[in-house]
């Protein structure tokens, strides 16, 4: 059955943000996120400290894009007013791996004992901080911090071998503010 659905997102004191046709930008205190949407059949406004995604005759499939659309506008305002952040674990049993931040890029040195240092890219507007055995990292994109401790997760990932044996490696264990 259609039916006419709105979604009102409240846009917080200390963060403006602009809609110029399919692209919207966020600023507050911790930076400036700008990214393009396809608003595909939705109607998107803003008014005073909100933002309106409507739909005059939604189907489900039109609500699950509304439901989408809203969400990742509520994560651009949660990350300009403060960065969301992952956190991972550098685990070791034998060979002691050490991890330093360079550029664009993390090089992993030692691990199993290897010879050749491995390499984590790190996307552009992505933070890094090393502390011993902890990383963190940090961005106004929820989608790019992801990405990038995915990243590090994926360089040290054991091929071919018991992971129940060789448990070395990089580990996420702070997931943008919830604990795994």
């Amino acid at each position: 059955m259609k039916k006419a659905l709105e979604q009102k997102i409240e846009i917080p004191e200390g963060v403006e943000v602009q809609m110029d046709g399919s692209f919207v930008s966020a600023k507050g205190s911790e930076g400036e996120f700008k990214r393009k949407f396809n608003f595909a059949n939705l109607k998107v406004e803003k008014k005073d400290r909100e933002i309106i995604v409507s739909h005059q005759k939604a189907t489900k499939k039109e609500k699950k894009i509304m439901n989408t659309l809203a969400t990742h506008l509520k994560n651009m305002i949660k990350g300009v007013k403060e960065k969301f952040e992952y956190r991972l674990k550098v685990c070791f049993s034998h060979f002691p791996i050490t991890v330093e931040a360079r550029d664009s890029e993390v090089i992993i040195k030692n691990f199993l004992g290897e010879k050749i240092p491995r390499k984590a890219k790190m996307p552009e507007g992505v933070e890094v901080e090393v502390k011993g055995q902890e990383i963190t990292v940090s961005s106004v994109d929820k989608e790019l911090a992801g990405q990038a401790a995915a990243n590090f997760e994926k360089a040290t990932k054991v091929k071919g071998k018991d992971r129940r044996v060789f448990q070395d490696g990089i580990f996420i264990t702070h997931k943008a503010g919830r604990e795994i």
